[in-house]
Parts: C-alpha cells; sequence; structure tokens
C-alpha cells in the first residue's frame, strides 16, 4: 500500500484516505505522473486536453502526406 498524500476537490483538505473526512466526497492524488521519454498515451492526454489543436494538427499532417 502506498501512501501518497490526497487531496479533496470540493473542500481542498489534505487526508490519507479515499473519502474526504470533512464534506465525504472521493479525493484525488494532486500530483502529476511521472514523466517518461518513453510515455505511450502522450497523445491520448493531448488529444483529451487539447482537441482543437490536435484535429488541426492531424489534418495538416494528412494533407502534406497526401502526394
Amino acid at each position: 500500500m502506498k501512501w501518497r498524500i490526497k487531496k479533496c476537490p470540493k473542500c481542498n483538505l489534505y487526508t490519507l484516505k479515499d473519502l474526504c473526512p470533512k464534506c465525504g466526497s472521493k479525493t484525488i492524488v494532486p500530483h502529476p505522473p511521472r514523466f517518461s521519454p518513453e510515455d505511450k498515451y502522450v497523445e491520448y492526454r493531448l488529444r483529451s486536453k487539447y482537441p482543437e489543436l490536435m484535429s488541426k494538427i492531424l489534418k495538416k499532417n494528412s494533407e502534406s502526406s497526401t502526394p
């Protein structure tokens, strides 16, 4: 079992529990994921975070690859 501190998104209380003891909502891990240069899921994260940018990039790449 990893002992990583968690944070309640509603009341901003830090705790080690899965549920906030103050308001009862589910807690989240506020730490970013570890960086890896061989990240397999970077494309999916970028698509979910920046859908307009990714659609422009994919459209531009498909136009340039067409002879």
